[in-house]
């Protein structure tokens, strides 16, 4: 949904409020939501429930007094300002004015699994009450969905799953206590070959990271991990650059541009437009003039 400036004042929230803004239309993954909320201010108590939260500041500053158990922190929170509450753990925030906030949600199962296929020990991990940290790989991701949500930009599947899987991953790397250290390695070249067929042969599709995973039988955050370690570039991008230079052969061999980008698995030809211009410098009219 797109906040225009009617939108925005229907939705800012009454003192001692939160209201919803949006959420993506499509899941980041099981496990793990998001949404967009508008607070107006006041005290707003959360109290204790069976999943981790996630609390992103993305607004205009304002001066907060905060607690999440025995953490407590009197401060002016700015934009990318994280705050985390376990599960079991209660928090409290009394804000002195409208805060704009991404709030995540991430069950244990979901941690425990993404530690499992990322060869960490699950038994090593524990997190603990955050108030005000940084980091800036969830800054980044946290950024993608706020841009996404306040201009109604639809979120490809594909996309959305990356978000998903990227941000618990750090999740892990950033926050657990005592987290065991990666296995290195990468994929076995079989596994890896059955993942660039699959892709190959679906380029036209909605490709989702748990449909590739299932290909070769692993999970999601195993598949990021160990096709970046074999690839040297996540798998968004390797599909990305596949779809351009399927469009590109295509466009060569006299298909139109709405055509190559049909079939090389584009929304539509500004899409395209995008993906070409950012891997290969060219505009699809650029690529159709050296026929």
């Amino acid at each position: 949904m797109s906040l225009s400036q009617d939108v925005r004042a229907r939705l800012t929230a009454p003192l001692g409020a939160m209201n919803l803004v949006a959420a993506p239309a499509t899941a980041l993954c099981p496990g793990l939501s998001v949404g967009l909320y508008q607070a107006g201010g006041g005290l707003f108590n959360s109290p204790p429930t069976t999943d981790h939260r996630l609390i992103i500041h993305v607004g205009a500053p304002v001066r907060a007094n905060c607690r999440i158990d025995g953490v407590h922190q009197d401060r002016v929170q700015v934009r990318g300002d994280i705050d985390l509450v376990p599960a079991g753990a209660a928090g409290c925030w009394e804000d002195d004015g409208p805060a704009t906030i991404l709030y995540f949600r991430v069950s244990p199962a979901l941690l425990l699994s993404t530690a499992e296929d990322m060869d960490m020990n699950p038994a090593g991990i524990g997190l603990v009450p955050q108030l005000q940290a940084r980091d800036p790989q969830i800054e980044y991701i946290a950024s993608a969905l706020h841009s996404a949500l306040t201009q109604g930009a639809p979120i490809e599947r594909l996309f959305a799953e990356s978000l998903g899987t990227a941000f618990v991953a750090r999740l892990l790397h950033q926050f657990t206590t005592d987290a065991p250290a990666l296995v290195k390695g990468g994929l076995s070249k079989r596994r890896l070959l059955s993942i660039i067929d699959y892709v190959e042969d679906n380029i036209d599709k909605a490709l989702s990271l748990s449909d590739i995973a299932a290909v070769v039988g692993i999970g999601v955050s195993h598949l990021k991990t160990q096709f970046r370690r074999s690839m040297g570039m996540p798998v968004h991008q390797y599909v990305i650059l596949r779809r351009v230079e399927r469009a590109r052969m295509l466009i060569r061999r006299g298909s139109s541009i709405s055509q190559a980008a049909f079939e090389s698995g584009f929304a539509h030809q500004s899409h395209l437009a995008r993906a070409t211009r950012r891997v290969l410098g060219l505009s699809p009219l650029e690529i159709v003039r050296q026929r």
